[in-house]
């Protein structure tokens, strides 16, 4: 049961990257069973997965913030007039470091706007932004949020 989970999650992730491609479809579910079979030789052990409904949350907050960050994209593309603030944002964590952490950082470079860049020596996340003005921290602590009630940390 494990290790259909596993690929069904690794499956889901691949449609989400590639689309609904029925011609890429037999490399998905080869690239969805080596993916599970590593996945389960480098963290063996039990997936801690959150409640269905926190899962799904998260999954519609990220690729709603992909689309976003997108759109965000070429919006300043297209339009150079829109205002521009660059800079570092600190946004403390309570995940502790490694996969976890890891984890909520790839998805917090699915924001529009922000891309996680490094750590401080307290192991706050340095977050590049492209308009510091935006609440980038607020938003960011709201996916944090999800990742938390999805599984993202480890159960102690």
């Amino acid at each position: 049961m494990e290790r259909l989970a596993r690929f069904t999650l690794f499956l889901l992730l691949w449609l989400i990257l590639a689309g609904p491609d029925l011609a890429g479809l037999p490399f998905g579910l080869l690239a969805a069973a080596l993916a599970s079979q590593a996945s389960a030789r480098l963290m063996p052990g039990r997936m801690a997965l959150g409640s269905p409904p926190a899962v799904l949350l998260l999954l519609g907050r990220s690729v709603s913030q992909a689309v976003l960050a997108g759109a965000d994209i070429a919006r300043r593309a297209f339009d150079p007039r829109l205002p521009l603030q660059p800079g570092l944002v600190t946004m403390s964590t309570a995940l502790p470091e490694g996969t976890a952490r890891d984890g909520f950082t790839a998805l917090a470079s699915l924001s529009p706007g922000a891309l996680p860049a490094g750590m401080d020596a307290s192991g706050a996340i340095f977050v590049h932004a492209l308009d510091t003005s935006l609440p980038i921290a607020r938003d960011l602590a709201t996916t944090e949020a999800l990742y938390l009630r999805a599984g993202g940390a480890p159960h102690g």
